[in-house]
């Protein structure tokens, strides 16, 4: 059954392969000619133990180009939002206000939290309404992000630039000797994708399989940026917060540099690579070291998406840019070498696992189910270990994403993972007809009225249908055997 509804699935999609953009590549054309944005630190207050931040979702004009302004979306300006930053063991608040002309939702994507709290598609902020969601930062040290998650709106969302970080800091990281004045040589990079028209406004242009894919890069809303450096090394918090394109990241005189950090927080000792795959959603901080005077560049060159040629080439598996110049002062401050142990990760312990689940991905569905709203797909038992094996049934691209907690990736197609994917993760790419095995544990916040989300990443798949739903439960609890979603009048 599932092979042969995978076999339909390629027939079907072939078709789109032609409509992607296809060996597009921007490397040694880009002048780098703008000084790389810095997204500014969200305020706050403090007023009886909560930290308490406000964000607001706003249309705007922003001028990418010289000449032209794009209609945009963002939080507090025309568009992306502020950093937010945060403590473990604080308690937050965010108020959200929406002065969008149409409803929205803002998901803290990454985030350990009670489900009401989570921003999914059934916490949704209806026009000119205000949303104040509340929990304790317990999780480590990480670089999160937020962003949409309207139910079958995510991918113009986010698109129209309703994106924006959210740092966590612990005792655990800040007592190691790493790079992190922000702005300085601590550096949030989202990198998205885009196309425009003549008249400057977003193109979404044909549709590949995975979605629509741009021409060229917006990097913290900067095209063509610049990073003047001013020390020896430089910690690039890199996330991918485009709709569909996936990125493999390298320097153009193919150093190496050290992944120190991927979504959920430090990995247990810095790993050195000269590449690294990112899909939508994905974070890595990675540190490189420069030398007095030099200019490197940070590009993106054809991913490995695992599958035929021709079903690479039509969804971004041969498209290369640059991303951002990094321009090195002539006098450097001094930076230590980086430590050789990060942060103390238990082994993943398959004999604590009490549950085993499999997903199957194909097409827009998962275990052949389209996302429904009033369905709960699977119920959790709190304090659990399971194991959830995922697999892409197709040779087209899809990647793996699950709210409120951290995975460990036990194994992949039967190996273990690479050092930099040995870390806590929320999202992983999906190369085709393999196995991963993927190790979760369900510590806290049970509420069987309220789902978590798990979902492909790439956004017009997540829109057309590709999630299902999952509560937390009490031991003896019962969920229930529908429900009603917040915001029904908004389901796709």
């Amino acid at each position: 059954m599932l092979a042969s509804l995978a076999a339909a699935s390629v027939v079907a999609a072939v078709g789109l392969t032609g409509c992607g953009t296809a060996g597009v590549t921007t490397i040694g054309s880009v002048e780098f000619s703008r000084p790389l944005a810095i997204p500014p630190l969200a305020e706050s207050t403090v007023v009886d133990g909560v930290r308490t931040f406000s964000l607001t979702a706003q249309e705007g004009v922003s001028s990418f180009r010289d000449g032209a302004g794009t209609p945009t979306w963002g939080f507090d300006g025309a568009y992306l939002g502020p950093t937010l930053v945060a403590e473990r063991g604080e308690r937050v608040a965010v108020e959200v206000q929406n002065a969008l002309p149409e409803p929205t939702t803002v998901h803290w994507h990454g985030m350990h939290l009670p489900a009401e709290m989570d921003g999914g598609p059934h916490q949704v902020v209806e026009p000119g309404a205000t949303w104040t969601p509340s929990w304790t930062i317990d999780q480590p040290a990480a670089t999160l992000w937020y962003h949409p998650h309207l139910h079958g709106e995510t991918e113009e969302h986010v698109a129209n630039g309703l994106a924006g970080m959210f740092l966590l800091r612990d005792t655990e990281e800040t007592a190691l000797d790493l790079p992190r004045d922000y702005g300085v040589d601590d550096i949030p990079v989202i990198v998205q994708d885009v196309r425009f028209e003549d008249d400057g406004r977003f193109d979404r242009g044909p549709q590949s399989f995975v979605g629509t894919l741009g021409d060229e890069l917006l990097v913290n809303g900067t095209l063509a940026p610049y990073l003047d450096v001013t020390t020896e090394a430089v910690r690039l918090r890199l996330l991918n917060a485009s709709s569909a394109r996936i990125y493999d990241f390298r320097f153009d005189d193919e150093r190496e540099f050290a992944v120190v950090g991927s979504d959920g927080g430090l990995l247990a000792a810095p790993a050195s690579v000269d590449s690294l795959l990112l899909s939508p959603g994905e974070r890595a901080e990675i540190v490189v070291r420069m030398s007095p005077g030099e200019r490197v560049v940070l590009q993106s060159t054809p991913p490995d998406l695992g599958g035929l040629p021709v079903i690479s080439q039509g969804n971004g598996g041969e498209d290369s840019f640059d991303v951002l110049q990094l321009r090195a002062a002539e006098a450097l401050a001094p930076r230590p070498e980086l430590p050789a142990a990060l942060a103390a990760l238990p082994e993943p312990e398959v004999s604590d696992v009490s549950q085993e689940r499999f997903f199957s991905l194909n097409g827009t569905d998962i275990n052949d189910r389209s996302m429904d709203m009033t369905r709960i797909d699977e119920v959790v038992e709190l304090g659990a270990t399971e194991l959830w094996t995922v697999r892409n049934q197709m040779a087209f691209p899809h990647n793996f994403h699950v709210h409120d907690v951290q995975f460990r990736i036990l194994d992949i197609g039967g190996s273990p993972p690479p050092p930099h994917l040995a870390g806590w993760k929320d999202t992983v790419y999906l190369h085709p007809n393999t196995d991963y095995r993927l190790l979760l544990t369900f510590e806290d916040y049970s509420d069987p009225d309220t789902p978590y989300m798990y979902h492909c990443h790439l956004l017009s798949h997540e829109d057309d249908g590709m999630m299902g739903q999952f509560v937390v439960v009490a031991p003896g609890e019962r969920a229930p055997a529908t429900m009603e979603p917040e915001g029904s009048d908004h389901e796709h």
